[in-house]
């Protein structure tokens, strides 16, 4: 059974919100064991979120009967933990098993043995969390943080920025490959199960289109003409025996949908053959546009990879990444450093088309209280610079063209000016979410895993900056309260 945590008081450790830190050492655990305790000691925050936790870990099944889970409590600290430290599963584990401070904030006791923290039993568990309580929590931390310091909310900057997702630099060819793979695997499994013959020499099958894919990337390195012809009658190969191999696992799943099985396992394994078979054909299609028909494929019509269909490719002009593959965010921090609000944009999404609703969603997010809010050039137009003006007082939003840009700064106002001058701070809390929270590239699965992830970095990165907040209040001289970097 569970519990939202345990009460009683343990002889072999402290009561949780008397657990002392060390506040002279700089690693990032102990602003965010800070956080956390002063989150335990104040129940008006802590009781909601422990309510918001409850909702997910026991969406379908009782807490008081079987087996004992971990605390509701102790499920807060292993997320805000995870990636508040940029930690896996597996030097999270270690942590939670060796780090004598984070299992008193837990609520376990040097004499308890019995608690297994295995990395799997916490992935699990953090799984069952949904993004969208992640960020209900989110909420609750930022809003404790304005209580603690309400200025704080008046003042916003917002930029995009691209989480990569995890997966290898996509080709047409290798991304065929994978589909192939993942086929034969499939195909290979269910005719096994239901005695069907024909897939004996699966294993020739995959290595024939293997060599066909590592052919085209040596022939791909040439830029001449006759390298072009090569890699082009190479890829007519790969389409036409990738093709064959796909009617024959069609076919199979139409032998195994004439034996009628009611299994739960083997319908799984044909929806997901299924979903192989088309992301496969897909990408088939599009390499067919290319090299067959000459056509100039849109982004719009591809896939970049075959188990994270949900990435999409971004030109942001980077000089180290002309190539991003993965997701754009949208993130708003206020002037103590909290990320107030934060957005997954859609694959199509541009930053213009998403701006004013998500800053009217923020200004709800502060209580109506945002006064200044900056943004870059890439959010302009005019619809959107009248949209803001309607929202906030003072919206700070240049214009594109460089000339009209430089009109606008000598235009200006100073309270706009000192607004685009602390704008490129926003770049700083950019570049400690992607080092120090993990959204440089997500290493979770699916779209709702990344979602996920996102919502747990921001969650990590709060907990941070409140128990900074909180350290610097309280010893203002200690080295884990303090900031190289300027306000906002």
């Amino acid at each position: 059974m569970r519990k939202p945590f345990s009460e009683q008081q343990r002889l072999d450790c402290d009561a949780i919100d008397n657990v002392k830190l060390n506040l002279n050492c700089r690693d990032e655990l102990i602003p965010i064991l800070s956080a956390l305790q002063h989150i335990y000691s104040t129940p008006s925050v802590r009781d909601p979120i422990l309510r918001l936790i409850v909702e997910d870990v026991n969406r379908y099944s009782r807490r008081d009967v079987g087996r004992e889970g971990f605390d509701d409590w102790q499920v807060l600290v292993l997320a805000a933990v995870r990636l508040g430290c940029n930690l896996d599963y597996d030097k999270l584990q270690d942590l939670a098993e060796q780090h004598r401070a984070l299992r008193h904030i837990m609520g376990i006791g040097d004499w308890d043995d019995e608690t297994s923290f295995n990395w799997r039993r916490i992935q699990n568990t953090l799984l069952l969390l949904k993004p969208e309580t992640i960020k209900k929590i989110n909420h609750l931390i930022v809003g404790e943080g304005h209580t603690l310091d309400p200025e704080a909310r008046k003042k916003v900057r917002a930029d995009s920025f691209v989480v990569e997702t995890n997966i290898h630099y996509p080709t047409e060819s290798s991304l065929i490959l994978d589909g192939i793979t993942k086929v034969l695997a499939l195909c290979v499994t269910l005719s096994g199960q239901f005695d069907i013959s024909g897939w004996r020499q699966h294993e020739h099958l995959l290595k024939r289109v293997r060599n066909i894919a590592i052919t085209i990337s040596r022939v791909s390195r040439g830029k001449s003409p006759q390298s072009t012809e090569r890699r082009d009658n190479q890829y007519r190969k790969l389409l036409t025996r990738s093709l064959k191999i796909i009617q024959r696992a069609e076919e199979l799943i139409v032998q195994v949908q004439d034996q009628g099985s009611d299994d739960v396992a083997t319908l799984c394994k044909v929806t997901e053959l299924k979903e192989f078979i088309e992301l496969t054909k897909q990408v088939c299609s599009t390499t067919h546009r290319r090299v067959n028909v000459g056509e100039t494929v849109p982004n719009e019509d591809k896939i970049f990879s075959i188990f994270e269909t949900h990435t999409q490719l971004y030109r942001r002009g980077k000089v180290r990444q002309p190539n991003q593959f993965g997701r754009q965010v949208l993130v708003y921090e206020d002037t103590a450093g909290f990320i107030s609000h934060y957005h997954l944009m859609d694959r199509a999404a541009s930053d213009a088309a998403v701006v004013v609703e998500q800053t009217r969603i923020a200004q709800g997010r502060h209580r109506g209280e945002i006064e200044d809010a900056s943004f870059d050039r890439g959010f302009f137009s005019e619809d959107n610079r009248a949209a803001l003006e309607q929202i906030l007082e003072y919206p700070c939003l240049p214009p594109r063209h460089r000339n009209q840009y430089s009109k606008f700064m000598n235009t200006a106002t100073l309270r706009l000016k000192q607004s685009r001058q602390r704008h490129s701070g926003i770049e700083s809390a950019i570049g400690a979410l992607q080092s120090g929270n993990g959204l440089e590239r997500c290493r979770d699965r699916t779209e709702t895993g990344f979602d996920r992830y996102l919502s747990l970095a921001i969650l990590g990165r709060n907990m941070h900056v409140l128990g900074k907040l909180l350290i610097a209040r309280s010893n203002s001289k200690s080295a884990a309260g303090k900031s190289e970097r300027a306000a906002a």
